[in-house]
């Protein structure tokens, strides 16, 4: 469980993963000491599962987005490895619905996009696919560590 400071501290990361521990401690009225000490417990506990930056897709060939629904006759959640295996597969997941899996592929061309599908096709099981691509992308952005209700950024 996290608290309200927790979610301060993780919010002003969300924010800019590379303050200091002095700023992130006054932002939220700590010292330097206990900002750090709260932060290595929030990574021990898994709540801060890693520290990564966010590059633009387009800047690094990967401008061709795509999500898939992968219908399949078998339970797929036995795929991770095969399907982490195919390089352009950003995400997979398992899901309720028509579909048996929701994956996101980020491709620099669609001939690299339908590379990708051929690979998935080759999973044990797959039976078929529908296949989203994206045209343009207004927003996206990390999970909310603040209630919804208040204001969206780190305090400060």
């Amino acid at each position: 469980m996290v608290d309200d400071i927790d979610r301060a501290l993780l919010a002003c990361l969300q924010h800019d993963a590379t303050q200091s521990y002095a700023a992130l401690g006054k932002a939220v009225g700590l010292s330097a000491g206990s900002a750090h000490d709260r932060v290595r417990k929030l990574r021990e506990r898994g709540v801060i599962r890693r520290t990564t930056i966010d590059v633009d897709p387009a800047a690094v060939d990967r401008g061709v987005s795509a999500f898939v629904m992968v219908d399949a006759n078998t339970w797929m959640g036995d795929t991770r490895d095969a399907l982490a295996a195919i390089p352009g597969i950003q995400e997979a997941h398992i899901i309720a619905g028509a579909a048996s899996l929701l994956v996101k592929i980020r491709t620099a061309t669609t001939e690299d996009l339908q590379a990708v599908l051929r690979s998935i096709f080759d999973i044990g099981g797959v039976t078929g696919t529908q296949t989203i691509v994206v045209l343009e992308t207004f927003f996206e952005r990390p999970v909310s560590v603040v209630d919804q209700r208040t204001e969206p950024y780190p305090p400060g």
